[in-house]
Parts: C-alpha cells; structure tokens; sequence
C-alpha cells in the first residue's frame, strides 16, 4: 500500500507547479456549478500504474469527484481500452488532468518496460531490480512502478546499504581497506555489496568477505567466470548497459539480480488520455 504521506507530497507540488496562481483557462470559461463525466483511455498497450494516486490527485482538488477505476494497477491493456472513468466537477477534472496524466503515464512506462525484461527471463532464477537513477522526487513512487511491474527494490536511498563503488574503493585504497573500514561502523543487519569491473576485483571482494558482488560492465563470458569463483559465496548482482537484447544472456551466466538504470532515468512514458463524453 501506497504512503498517502509520500504521494501527496508529490501531487501538492505538481499542483502548485501547474497552476501556480490558479487556472486562468478554465476559471474563466467553465462554471462552478458544472459537472462533466470523461475517461481516461491507453493509447498504447501496456501495464498500468499509478491509479491510486490519480486518486489522491483528484481528491485533493475537490472530494466529490468520483472515479470507478477499471483497471487496478498491474493490468495488462491494449490500445482504446478504458481505464477508468470520472465523474465530477468539471474545474476539479480539468485542473487536475495534467498532473494526473503526467504522473500515470510515468509510472505506467516504468512499469511496463520493468514487465518486458521480466518476462524475458522469467524462466531462470535471477530478479530484475531498479537503481537510483531515478526523477528528482519521483523515487518512491518510481520504485513503486518497478514493483508493479514485476521486478524488485535495490537499496532506496543512501542510508539504506552500503555500496562500496569505484571511487570509494580508489579513495580507501583499495576493496578490503573499504570493506573494513564501513564494517566497523555499521550494525551486522546491514549487507556491504562491493562493486567490481575485473576478476582480480572478484577475488579481493571474496576475501574480504563482501555479502553482495556487483560485476559492472563485464562481458558474458567473464561474468560466467565470476559467477563460477563466487560459488555461492556472496549474492552476485550484474548491471551495466542491460536491455532486452542482452539481458536473456546476462541471467544465463547464473547471475542472482540484474540492475537496470534504463527502468527509471530514460523510459518512455505511456500514452494515456482523458476525454470528456456526454
């Protein structure tokens, strides 16, 4: 379940920047007084996500508009199918379109490009994950999208666990000095995933006794390799440049987990409009 907290956080700023002194459109040419109907329709195919906060989105301007959702989110739809209808004031519906839209679309192009790669490799035993290359202020809901989708949660903040990435590793000195040093400050609940671009990397990871090993950027073959050393010694995640063309192959060499950047900072949105009717 979604935190009302954490949504709306999002929907009062999104507000605030579409109509900053209000809507100089729609104040002057629609009454108070009236009601129109609309709804929302895919223009393209795909996973939708983001209902409940089209929700909150359109309580928040006005609580008498009602909406009958007809595809929760995690729905699979094709192009024309309606998602959902809406029934209210029609200020509140127009002032609210945009931001709803915006945040729908967004959340419904990260779910289903989660859904492509997870489809890609369902039949082997690695999990599709996110980053936190995600929009400024969207991540929670973002992580939220690639849930729906299918895929898991890497870590949501930097608070959350430790990475020991390449210039934490050139400024400790090298990956047991780091391994060490965090170690000693952290509580034993907290895994230390280390990343790694080279075999030798690998080993010095293992010795150190890394609970999670990142193979960035490595070839097919040497994350085989690597997988084969590791031998069930630390969870190995693989991340790097992953797309649908790649990723069968990438699951293939026995990797646990696939981190893809490409879920959240370069998707495409999904093609969502709302229409009035009579």
């Amino acid at each position: 379940m979604l935190n009302l907290d954490q949504i709306d956080k999002v929907i009062k700023l999104s507000l605030s920047e579409d109509m900053p002194f209000g809507d100089i459109t729609t104040e002057n040419i629609v009454s108070e007084k009236s009601v129109s109907k609309a709804r929302f329709i895919a223009k393209a195919s795909g996973i939708v996500c983001g209902m409940p906060v089209v929700l909150r989105t359109f309580y928040l301007l006005d609580t008498e508009v009602s909406i009958e959702v007809l595809c929760p989110d995690g729905t699979k739809v094709n192009k024309g199918d309606v998602i959902a209808t809406i029934e209210g004031p029609t200020v509140a519906i127009l002032e609210g379109e945009r931001t709803a839209l915006n945040l729908l679309q967004r959340l419904s192009g990260v779910a289903t490009a989660t859904n492509e790669l997870v489809e890609i490799i369902k039949d082997t035993k690695t999990s599709v994950v996110d980053t936190r290359k995600t929009t400024p202020g969207l991540r929670y809901l973002e992580k939220y999208a690639v849930r729906v989708g299918g895929g898991q949660n890497h870590r949501f903040s930097l608070s959350d666990g430790v990475l020991i990435k390449d210039n934490h590793i050139v400024a400790a000195g090298g990956i047991k000095q780091a391994v060490s040093m965090v170690r000693g400050n952290i509580p034993h609940t907290i895994k230390i995933e280390v990343e790694t671009e080279s075999l030798d990397m690998v080993k010095e990871a293992i010795e150190a006794k890394a609970d999670i090993i990142m193979l960035d950027n490595m070839t097919n073959e040497m994350m085989q390799e690597a997988v084969k050393f590791i031998n069930g010694r630390a969870l190995v995640e693989a991340s790097g440049d992953m797309n649908k063309d790649r990723i069968l192959g990438v699951a293939q060499t026995g990797v646990d987990i696939i981190s893809v950047g490409k879920l959240t900072h370069s998707v495409k949105a999904m093609d969502i409009s709302l229409k009035f009717y009579a």
